[in-house]
């Protein structure tokens, strides 16, 4: 295929230091792959930010295009169950780390990192979802195979307003279950209201005691996005058989507890990784999150902005100051 010269957010590393803007490129210069892909829209993540902030440990070499989302269509492919003209996903992987990702319009990747977009779902509510959206499928896939159902009690969800936090909240609410939503942000309530939060409380409240090995049982579930102390909280006050996903670690990436959650109530402690799950899991947990798990309010859920906007957006991300889903929409 002929060269094509597209638009790219770009971090560019210069004796130590890091710029970020936007430039020119050609589509010649894209890795090698079997898919080539016209980007409509990406999505913003923590991990994007601090990419584009030049953390050495998520990408090695500069200039550098992040993104680990990106939905759009199919121009070009080598791979015969890709066609010209298809709607796809791409998630995970090595996408916008050492790959050049969605922050561009156009990607190159191989075939088996794309999924297809389920035809009830919108290339734009795809990236509403994105990264957090799959990472909270996986984590409630894994409640449902513990069994958990919206009769057994509230789910707590930890570091509400972020990204997988307020995805989160919209999803299980959407599945009937009583969601009650931590967070530091009291200017926050409506937004939270707004997706489907049952409960809304200070997370300062979510107080750990180190001398006590349990605590009051308070939560059927809990999607765990902070770790340190309000992780050994979230464990220690989990109820019987419940389960707990570990998703972040923006307090600490210590944990600090006995064993006696685990052995006298039945506690589940999940890891929830969403980078390399297989295909077969993303392309069945992407057809659940564009039918029987996508929230009603998914709109509330994300805001959009364009490449300019995009700069002052992965600032205000790693403040800490983001609240729901960003969306960038390329030309």
């Amino acid at each position: 295929m002929n060269n094509i010269k597209y638009r790219a957010f770009v971090s560019e590393e210069n004796n130590g230091a890091f710029t970020r803007s936007i430039k020119e490129l050609d589509t010649d210069n894209l890795p090698s792959g079997d898919v080539l892909i016209n980007v409509k829209f990406s999505a913003l993540n923590y991990k994007d930010g601090l990419s584009a902030r030049g953390h050495k440990g998520i990408t090695r070499k500069y200039p550098h295009t992040p993104g680990v989302d990106a939905s759009g269509i199919v121009v070009d492919s080598n791979n015969p169950e890709f066609s010209n003209g298809d709607k796809v996903i791409v998630t995970g992987y090595d996408l916008g780390m050492n790959t050049s990702g969605g922050f561009g319009e156009y990607i190159r990747v191989p075939a088996g990192w794309v999924v297809p977009l389920p035809d009830s779902l919108l290339l734009e509510e795809s990236m509403a979802l994105g990264t957090a959206g799959f990472t909270v499928a996986i984590a409630i896939h894994e409640f449902l195979n513990r069994c958990l159902t919206p009769d057994k009690g509230s789910v707590l969800v930890t570091g509400s307003t972020g990204g997988v936090g307020s995805v989160a909240v919209a999803i299980l609410s959407h599945l009937g279950f009583s969601v009650t939503a931590s967070t530091g942000k009291s200017d926050k309530t409506d937004f939270l209201k707004s997706i489907g939060a049952s409960e809304i409380i200070d997370r300062h409240t979510l107080i750990d005691n180190p001398q006590k090995p349990l605590l009051e049982k308070k939560w059927a579930a809990v999607v765990e996005n902070v770790g340190g102390s309000t992780l050994n909280y979230a464990i220690k006050t989990t109820d019987f058989w419940g389960t707990v996903a570990c998703i972040g670690l923006v307090e600490s990436d210590k944990l600090d507890l006995t064993v006696y959650p685990f052995l006298l109530r039945g506690v589940g402690l999940i890891g929830i990784d969403s980078a390399d799950r297989p295909m077969d899991l993303r392309r069945i947990l992407w057809q659940k999150l564009a039918n029987e798990w996508k929230p009603d309010n998914i709109s509330n859920l994300y805001r959009i902005i364009n490449l300019e906007q995009l700069d002052e957006a992965i600032d205000k991300i790693l403040r800490g100051e983001q609240s729901g889903r960003v969306v960038i929409k390329h030309r």
